[in-house]
């Protein structure tokens, strides 16, 4: 389990403004991790992982707007770690984001990250989101270099030579309120 139900004592919370309380931006609410989603920043696990699949359920309680699932996040904290991202904007979540990690290939193109260039990879079906206020759950098999994203069941992208195959597992905050729960990793042989 990435998330006891209880504390983020295994996490680590960033927000650019120090002015943010950040037991009141990321915190537990009735077994769930949840944020306010304004600023901009997130929480991420502690541990680095490799070879797995990472399992989470989201909702937006209220209004949906954005938010992302990280993987192989590395570097320091900042507004923009590096890290992929399976997306959670509103009908878009299974695009594929890359944030300042080197490169990946999707759809037989090479997409390289600099500090001004994050590609967004859209996600290979229409959405297949559940409305505001129903859990979806997300399915992300980082496997070797390669990272498949699985959005209530359907592949959505699969990301091959990856240049960064481990690292921390975030969850973004970006635009409004948002509920996670039933983090799980499974390591893959």
């Amino acid at each position: 389990m990435l998330f006891n139900g209880k504390n983020l004592d295994d996490w680590t919370v960033y927000v650019e403004d120090k002015s943010v309380n950040q037991d009141e931006y990321f915190y537990v609410n009735d077994g769930m991790i949840e944020t306010i989603g304004n600023p901009v920043g997130y929480a991420r696990t502690n541990k680095e992982y490799e070879n797995y699949k990472l399992h989470v359920e989201w909702r937006y309680p209220e209004e949906p707007t954005n938010s992302g699932i990280f993987v192989h996040v590395k570097g320091d904290d900042k507004i923009w770690v590096s890290h992929y991202q399976g997306q959670l904007k509103h009908e878009n979540a299974g695009d594929f984001i890359i944030h300042g990690i080197e490169s990946a290939t999707l759809n037989g193109e090479v997409y390289t990250s600099t500090e001004n260039d994050k590609p967004l990879i859209p996600k290979m079906n229409l959405s297949n989101e559940k409305p505001v206020g129903e859990w979806n759950t997300y399915e992300i098999i980082c496997k070797g270099n390669t990272i498949k994203l699985y959005v209530n069941g359907l592949l959505q992208n699969t990301a091959t030579n990856c240049s960064v195959t481990k690292g921390g597992i975030g969850l973004q905050a970006e635009g409004s309120k948002i509920q996670f729960r039933n983090l799980w990793v499974e390591p893959i042989e």
